[in-house]
């Protein structure tokens, strides 16, 4: 069975292209470091790497091996942080796994709230476009903790963190913000339009077809954007409509604010792959703040007016 410092002298080779610069990085002399690499081969059955004039390559079974020996390495790292976190040694780094809309939408405030507790522990944030390569990541051992969509299939500990909102962003002055029904809008009534559409193959970019798909049309587009602030920029000046999460609206935006019908949601969850150790689980529970999901000034925005009255989009 390999050891953790073989594997990662088949990380630091690789990434540095040569013996002799890995060898340097990891303060060993190259003939140990060749004679520790060839063991490690001969414990495989294999070679691992091709040995060209200038680099080195991986193998297939090299390639094969790669991605493995890095989530062991990694792994390994993460269970020191959390056997110190645990004895009380609230130091180190949290690794932490999310999507860019949660990144940017109800991650600011969560970890400013986390950080005043915990001022010694630094964060590592890794961004992902898709659900899928989220919980993909984590099976691979990236992160400590990952904030998304519930994972299929998930074999560790899941943890509901609430229903995240998604709302129609629109200029002020759309007839669709001053209709009868303000601050709601139906999704069919804006089949005409174009819209702002989010980058292809993202998560985004799939839940607002599945939403206009089941109000029975396709949207046309008028731009793509990979990120939800920037959509709603775009929908303010009036390029078209958008549907973005409403926790990546900001305080003063300039647009109208109306909530789909039928209503559009998604319910996030926090995973990890083991119990979670105490600094781990403080964050979770500032996540499970409700108003982190839909916040004062995106709610004070969808009340009805009163006495029935059509509500004017600020």
């Amino acid at each position: 069975m390999p050891t953790l410092r073989q594997l990662e002298y088949l990380v630091t080779i690789v990434d540095e292209g040569s013996f002799t610069r890995a060898a340097e990085r990891l303060h060993i002399t190259q003939p140990g470091l060749s004679h520790q690499f060839q063991a490690l081969e001969r414990e495989i059955g294999g070679p691992l790497l091709e040995r060209l004039p200038r680099t080195v390559r991986p193998t297939p079974a090299g390639r094969a091996m790669l991605p493995h020996a890095r989530a062991a390495l990694a792994e390994a790292e993460r269970a020191t942080t959390a056997a110190r976190r645990t004895a009380g040694l609230a130091t180190g780094e949290l690794h932490l796994a999310t999507l860019y809309s949660i990144s940017y939408g109800l991650l600011p405030a969560a970890l400013g709230a986390w950080r005043d507790h915990h001022p010694g522990v630094r964060v590592r944030l890794f961004e992902h476009r898709r659900a899928e390569e989220l919980a993909a990541a984590m099976t691979a051992g990236q992160a400590d903790v990952a904030v998304g969509p519930p994972p299929a299939g998930w074999e560790g500990p899941v943890r509901h963190l609430g229903t995240e909102e998604f709302l129609v962003v629109t200029r002020a002055d759309d007839p669709a913000a001053r209709s009868e029904h303000a601050p709601e809008v139906r999704l069919a009534d804006l089949a005409e339009r174009e819209w702002v559409h989010f980058t292809p193959d993202s998560g985004l970019a799939d839940l607002l077809d599945q939403a206009c798909a089941a109000a029975g049309f396709r949207p046309r587009v008028a731009v793509r954007t990979e990120q939800a602030p920037a959509a709603a920029n775009y929908a303010a000046t009036g390029l078209g409509p958008s549907l973005v999460p409403a926790n990546t609206i900001p305080p003063h935006f300039a647009g109208a604010v109306l909530r789909p019908q039928p209503p559009v949601s998604r319910p996030l969850t926090a995973y990890t792959r083991t119990t979670p150790d105490p600094v781990t689980g403080a964050l979770l529970e500032v996540l499970t703040d409700q108003r982190l999901l839909t916040p004062r000034h995106v709610r004070s925005r969808l009340r009805p007016a009163p006495s029935g009255r059509p509500a004017t989009a600020q």
